[in-house]
């Protein structure tokens, strides 16, 4: 990788865990409502040591073992829902948050250095109903859908022990790699040209459920 593709290092802010629990005002249940570990807490292949998910085909599992959700898009979303509850790091079920990583520099298939973890950027996040639920306000999901301020998932491919204050470096971006902002627009454009679709589908480190998806289509626009 050349040096002007890589990221400057960025501090983690804090580390958010999770249980499965009813959420308020619900009958349904969720992990999306998390808190702040003290200390180190342990990264394995299937995700953090404590945290849960009450869906486990929609979240969790190898491909999506760690959520990082940049800090910055909190501000955004404040002025966008200002009546809106727990728009604040954390407040969306992510696991990490940091500064300074963006959808629109970071591509999948990008390698970094998380304490004694080593992490791979495997796939955005795709928004769901919880959102809405957790921030008491409808449309939050929709407008994290809309302007792609989504966060990303991570596959472990080294666990190890991380914590709030370490540093999230960047060590690898493999050749095709694709930022995750311009994957989200062509996946979330009406009718992309197959050709742009099949090109997202062999992304190095691209998550076998995207792939999947991506062909998907592709046969039905055919």
């Amino acid at each position: 990788m050349t040096p002007q593709n890589m990221l400057p290092a960025c501090k983690v802010d804090a580390v958010f865990v999770g249980a499965v629990a009813v959420l308020v005002d619900d009958s349904r249940s969720s992990a999306i409502v998390k808190t702040a570990v003290t200390g180190a807490v342990q990264l394995t292949d299937e995700g953090l040591v404590g945290d849960a998910h009450a869906d486990l085909q929609a979240h969790g599992g190898p491909d999506k073992a760690l959520h990082l959700f940049p800090a910055e898009h909190y501000a955004t979303l404040q002025r966008a829902f200002p009546a809106a509850c727990n728009l604040l790091p954390g407040g969306l079920g992510e696991n990490i948050t940091t500064r300074g990583l963006t959808e629109d520099t970071v591509c999948i298939g990008d390698i970094f250095a998380l304490g004694a973890a080593r992490l791979q950027v495997t796939q955005p996040r795709t928004p769901c109903w919880k959102i809405d639920r957790r921030a008491g306000c409808e449309g939050i999901a929709a407008y994290i859908a809309e302007h792609g301020c989504t966060g990303w998932h991570f596959r472990v491919l080294m666990p190890g022990a991380i914590s709030a204050g370490d540093s999230l470096a960047h060590l690898e971006r493999p050749v095709g790699s694709v930022p995750l902002a311009r994957f989200w627009r062509t996946v979330r454009t009406p009718r992309p040209l197959p050709a742009a679709l099949s090109q997202l589908a062999v992304t190095p480190g691209l998550s076998p459920e995207w792939v999947r998806k991506l062909h998907e289509r592709i046969e039905r626009l055919r």
